[in-house]
């Protein structure tokens, strides 16, 4: 049982990398879910609450920070207060139409707040323009949170191991 378990681990961490790149697989709470089970089958041997914790702040930081990056592309190249917002609406309400939702979502959403504003289209679509800048960064910062987790695990099975 424990290497079926196992197996299921680590599937859930495999498929949680690839989420950390598309957008509609949650990947870090796979990993992290993944993670978790390995220490359980472990009997938290290897890994214990001091490390998952750890390990979940720093998969906690990398999911806050993915969300609100579009929003925060949006701020860097000056964009109305309107167009932050609707970046972040846009990006919620874009959970609900699949991977064109993610995609379009907070583009559309700040480009409606910019020019609700009263700026120009040119304008609205240069910060609908920085929101995807921000997406990509979210992406990588999502990437790099999903990397660190698992060298967290791997530090913390390599500290703890039998001598």
């Amino acid at each position: 049982m424990a290497s079926t378990l196992n197996i299921l681990a680590a599937l859930l961490i495999a498929v949680g990398l690839v989420g950390a790149i598309v957008p509609m697989l949650p990947g870090i709470p796979l990993i992290f879910g993944g993670i978790w089970l390995i220490a359980a089958v472990d009997h938290f041997q290897h890994l214990g609450i001091g490390w998952l914790l750890g390990i979940a702040a720093v998969g906690a930081v990398g999911l806050l920070m993915d969300l609100i990056a579009g929003a925060l592309g949006a701020k860097r190249v000056g964009a109305s207060p309107r167009a932050v917002w609707g970046t972040l609406l846009g990006t919620v309400a874009g959970l609900f139409f699949g991977l064109p939702g993610l995609l379009l979502g907070p583009f559309i959403g700040a480009l409606l707040g910019e020019l609700a504003a009263g700026n120009s289209v040119l304008r609205s679509a240069h910060v609908g323009a920085s929101t995807w800048l921000g997406l990509i960064f979210g992406t990588l910062i999502k990437l790099v949170a999903s990397v660190m987790m698992l060298a967290m695990f791997g530090a913390a099975w390599w500290w703890n191991r039998a001598p």
